[in-house]
């Protein structure tokens, strides 16, 4: 029997809910009356998503985060929330109110009212998070134009060293371990910036399954060629990368759960987006351009490397 993909899983669910032309985004829209409401559901599964060192208080505030990071991209406000769990029958009160807390952390951060959710007992912990929001527009994965700039919301690769020092599987230099670890338990989407420059976006996307799957979903719904001539990195994790003999290609742009997200934006607004983002204090790098074509291309060494899709992905 053929293993299925996320993708194909999902095309075969949308087709049974006779939506033909179901194109992925970030958040869902729909309409009550005249008022747009942006909606969006993420699930966290200990098993595969908190590493053994990670605190169900970082979990749990994750679980959140990881649907602010999406309206983030989309520069909509989150308002309210809906949460779900699954814990262990043997929990212990202690850990429960870890998990609230890491709850109300989140939604105080970003400003989300839970309204209620449900409860379960099973094998391992599940946090399922829905968040909702309004909006008047939405900028889609689609819609970047020849000649606009590329832009991310912060530096890459500092999750996948933090994970693999989580694992036990690399160490460093105190500093450094320090600051990855981070990476990955503290993730902080930059809401404020999506929300007050989105009129400037183009196109944009969350960054959470890896830059890679994201430059090239873009790519591939705007149907132009993205070329990459800046590679969001710092030295420290360069010269971490050449000491631990990881490819810096790797780890900045496979990596993935960097809750960044990436935007496109016409060159006459530069200016006016890096002034923005000094007054935010949202370091945002600009690493490309679109042009007609397909496909995401590295440029180094004078040559276009071609990017794959080699992020994050379900059931692989």
């Amino acid at each position: 029997m053929t293993k299925l993909d996320e993708t194909t899983i999902i095309k075969i669910f949308q087709r049974k809910f006779g939506n033909k032309r179901f194109v992925s985004e970030d958040v869902e829209i729909f309409n009550i009356g005249k008022i747009k409401i942006a909606v969006k559901t993420d699930t966290l599964v200990e098993s595969t998503d908190i590493p053994s060192k990670m605190k169900l208080f970082d979990a749990a505030r994750k679980s959140i985060v990881a649907c602010v990071s999406d309206f983030a991209a989309k520069g909509i406000q989150p308002q309210y929330g809906i949460i779900s769990v699954n814990l262990p029958k043997s929990i212990s009160r202690s850990k429960i109110d870890e998990i609230a807390k890491g709850f109300k952390k989140a939604c105080n951060e970003y400003g989300i009212s839970i309204l209620g959710g449900d409860t379960n007992a099973g094998k391992e912990i599940v946090f399922n998070v829905c968040i909702f929001g309004k909006t008047s527009s939405i900028v889609n994965r689609k819609g970047s134009k020849k000649n606009d700039l590329i832009f991310v919301t912060g530096p890459f690769g500092y999750t996948a060293t933090g994970l693999n020092i989580l694992l036990g599987k690399k160490k460093g230099k105190a500093g450094f371990v320090k600051k990855s670890i981070k990476a990955v338990v503290n993730p902080k989407p930059k809401l404020n910036f999506g929300i007050k420059n989105k009129k400037y976006f183009s196109s944009s996307m969350d960054s959470s399954d890896g830059l890679s799957t994201t430059l090239n979903e873009m790519s591939k719904q705007s149907k132009k060629k993205f070329v990459i001539n800046n590679i969001p990195s710092k030295k420290d994790l360069e010269e971490h990368a050449k000491l631990q003999k990881f490819s810096l290609i790797d780890l900045v742009f496979h990596g993935g759960e960097e809750y960044e997200f990436v935007f496109t934006a016409n060159p006459k607004y530069r200016r006016t987006i890096l002034k923005n983002a000094k007054l935010l204090k949202t370091p945002i790098i600009e690493i490309g351009h679109v042009t007609s074509g397909n496909g995401v291309f590295v440029q180094e060494n004078n040559k276009n490397i071609c990017l794959k899709d080699l992020g994050w992905k379900h059931f692989k």
